[in-house]
């Protein structure tokens, strides 16, 4: 698995565990490390990364995603579901150097994994929206 596939699953994993427990991304990746076994530093620097994007910007990614997902409010998607879509959203508006395609392909291939039988169609549109409207010069 490539070095930056495996980062978003750990990221997906620690903001999945983030969400039900009610605490910060961050700290849960240490637990989900302590599962996991400690990976590359590449790896954990790339999840660390990306958890602080999705923490920093909460706020605007959450919107982003209720204006697009307007007949899905939050907190009626799937847990693992949103966590998707945060993680997706964070990189689309926040990590420049990734490209779009990039970030919406990999949330779908964590949808595919993680998420019921047709939630990759979900947050393929979701995020493609997303991309579209608040992204189009990426």
């Amino acid at each position: 698995m490539r070095k930056r596939t495996l980062a978003r699953e750990y990221a997906l994993q620690a903001l999945y565990t983030a969400d039900i427990n009610g605490t910060s991304a961050l700290d849960c990746l240490d637990s989900v490390i302590n599962i996991e076994g400690l990976p590359d530093p590449e790896v954990l620097d790339f999840a660390r990364r990306l958890l602080r994007l999705a923490e920093e910007h909460r706020e605007e990614i959450d919107s982003a995603i209720s204006k697009f997902a307007s007949n899905w409010p939050l907190d009626r998607m799937a847990v693992v579901d949103r966590n998707i879509l945060r993680l997706g959203t964070a990189e689309l508006l926040f990590a420049e150097d990734i490209p779009p395609k990039v970030s919406i392909n990999e949330a779908v291939e964590l949808a595919k994994k993680y998420g019921e039988e047709e939630a990759y169609k979900f947050v393929n549109g979701i995020l493609d929206r997303i991309r579209k409207e608040l992204c189009p010069t990426k």
